[in-house]
């Protein structure tokens, strides 16, 4: 069992360390052009801690396991989309920078169930190299909805979920 909390300063290298697992594990299976160059930085982790939107994921024995940056609001880099178009224009949240030790499967879920329970319409993104994201989102219910631009200008594979008994339309 997975139970999520807000990040902390003192977690700053338990979240290093759960992003350098998942970078080593892009790379194991054919994802080499996401998360170069650093990112995320130890920098930007902080910052999300002090904006207060950055979230572990801790087991039964107090471990850091998945981190993950969960953002309620207008995401910028969402306002152009490509080849497709959003499900909705109702607020949302977008799931950011998911990452993980590795030690448990589900780590998608465990945190949109947890990111269900803030707001019902969640987005995120993902390159197009990583199929493991991809096939997951999939698997949970997501929606391809078209291709978004990050702020460097690279492509990536946007997704939606929303609970439609719960969205006033």
């Amino acid at each position: 069992m997975i139970r999520i909390r807000k990040g902390e300063v003192a977690d700053i290298d338990a979240i290093m360390s759960c992003y350098d697992i998942a970078r080593r594990y892009m790379r194991a299976s054919g994802n080499h052009n996401q998360w170069i160059n650093g990112y995320p930085s130890r920098e930007l982790v902080a910052e999300d801690i002090a904006q207060g939107v950055n979230y572990v994921g801790v087991d039964e024995n107090g471990e850091i396991v998945m981190a993950f940056a969960f953002i309620i609001g207008k995401d910028p880099t969402y306002s152009l989309i490509e080849d497709g178009e959003w499900l909705n224009n109702l607020p949302y949240g977008t799931i950011h920078r998911l990452g993980s030790t590795g030690k448990y499967r589900g780590v998608l879920k465990t945190c949109v169930e947890y990111c269900m329970t803030k707001i019902h319409n969640i987005r995120l993104d993902t390159h197009s190299d990583n199929q493991t994201m991809q096939q997951a989102a999939l698997r949970l219910g997501f929606t391809r909805c078209g291709i978004i631009y990050c702020q460097d200008g690279s492509p990536r594979i946007a997704y939606q979920k929303y609970k439609k008994s719960q969205v006033i339309l």
